[in-house]
């Protein structure tokens, strides 16, 4: 239930897109009840539970990295978020570049997503792709802020 993040992995199409998705409301009450720092907090803890969880799901099925996976993806979101103000608009965005580079795999994600194996392996290149879109997004924050458009 905890690597398909409680059944979205399931879904027949776009299994990371849904994932994505699905995180949003997550991190949105997270940071709502709390601040960055939980929303941190929870990123790093369902990182760590994503490891465990993917591994013993790719083990169960014989895949390196199976479909139905989307902790990764849950984490990942978790994480782009923390520059992110709380608004719907700056969440819209976050979620655009994480997926876009999350597809995309920029160096060096697309080398962890072939070479580092396992949970980590799953887990690795979706906090990479993460790292690309909370900087992207955060760069975005100051350029808009910068020429006084308020999100």
């Amino acid at each position: 239930m905890l690597g398909t993040w409680f059944g979205v992995g399931l879904l027949p199409t776009m299994p990371g897109t849904w994932g994505s998705l699905a995180s949003l409301p997550c991190a949105w009450a997270i940071r709502a009840a709390s601040d960055k720092t939980g929303l941190a907090a929870a990123a790093a803890i369902i990182f760590a539970a994503g490891c465990w969880s993917a591994a013993k799901i790719a083990k169960a099925s014989a895949s390196k990295d199976p479909h139905a996976v989307v902790i990764d993806e849950v984490a990942g979101q978790c994480l782009v978020l923390l520059p992110a103000p709380l608004d719907l608009l700056s969440y819209s965005v976050g979620f655009l570049l994480f997926r876009t580079f999350d597809i995309w795999k920029p160096w060096p994600i697309r080398w962890a997503d072939r070479h580092v194996p396992g949970g980590l392996g799953i887990m690795l290149d979706d906090l990479l792709a993460a790292v690309y879109a909370a900087l992207v997004l955060s760069v975005l924050l100051v350029i808009v802020g910068a020429i006084g458009v308020q999100s």
